[in-house]
């Protein structure tokens, strides 16, 4: 009878075994990219975790993952920066009321005031959280924050048509009529922006307060578009994301959504 042949190990070819691909059993079932999966544990968002993994932060048993395309079932056993990750609490969505003055961002380098280091005085024990979308330094009103980078991304896509409403103070002359026709969108100095519902609410002189919703939110969106019909805004504030309002939030104070309301709101992002 001739001699068995050993069995093929195809570790015994290579001195560095590829990447195991991880699936277990669990809720998640075939599994997640590693990037939805630390996004949704309030990491960072799924751009930033993978520029993480490009800097080797991002770790699996002390071996550091290569590729964002990893796919896991679960986050036993991750580290970043040296530091067990947590399995995703519930995604959470909180109401802050940004008053003007403060940087949306993390830190800054100049010495400008955040919106971190205010939410660290007003509520220190609060878990990490992340803006959705972004309100620049002078611009005030509701910003919601999240612990869910997924959830996040979500919030932020164009192609979900979550809303935004602002309200603007501005001077200068402006038609209603002027007004209706961003509708329809408009191109300035070659960026497109998208249907803008817009409305004068009074005018007192040559001052008049504007009431814009719009879907796409891009950097400046409002002020670009009204300082184009020729107006300077001297104020602006976001008073609607969605389904939740600033409704009498006090400037600086920030107050948890109902988690209910965050449940009812995500399924319709689906």
């Amino acid at each position: 009878m001739p001699p068995r042949k050993p069995k093929f190990d195809p570790l015994a070819e290579s001195e560095t075994p590829p990447e195991p691909v991880v699936r277990k059993t669990s809720a998640l079932g075939e599994g997640q990219r590693i990037a939805k999966l630390l996004a949704r544990a309030g990491i960072a968002s799924r751009r930033e975790i993978e520029r993480m993994i490009e800097g080797g932060r991002v770790a699996r048993d002390g071996v550091a993952i290569t590729t964002p395309a990893t796919v896991l079932t679960s986050l036993h056993g991750i580290t970043v920066d040296g530091k067990a990750v947590s399995e995703p609490a519930p995604a959470k969505l909180w109401r802050f009321h940004k008053p003007a003055g403060l940087l949306t961002a993390a830190r800054d380098f100049t010495g400008r005031s955040t919106i971190y280091d205010h939410l660290a005085r007003v509520a220190p024990d609060a878990p990490r959280m992340m803006p959705v979308g972004r309100l620049d330094l002078n611009t005030e009103g509701l910003l919601l924050m999240t612990n869910d980078g997924e959830l996040k991304r979500q919030m932020e896509l164009p192609a979900t048509g979550v809303e935004r409403t602002y309200r603007a103070r501005a001077f200068g002359e402006v038609s209603q009529t002027q007004l209706e026709d961003l509708i329809h969108g408009i191109t300035i100095e070659g960026i497109r922006y998208g249907k803008i519902d817009a409305n004068l609410e009074r005018r007192t002189g040559r001052n008049g307060w504007i009431e814009m919703t719009l879907t796409e939110g891009k950097n400046r969106e409002v002020r670009r578009v009204l300082e184009h019909l020729g107006l300077k805004v001297s104020r602006l504030i976001r008073t609607r994301y969605g389904p939740f309002l600033l409704d009498g939030l006090e400037p600086g104070a920030i107050e948890e959504v109902r988690r209910h309301d965050v449940v009812t709101f995500r399924k319709t992002l689906k």
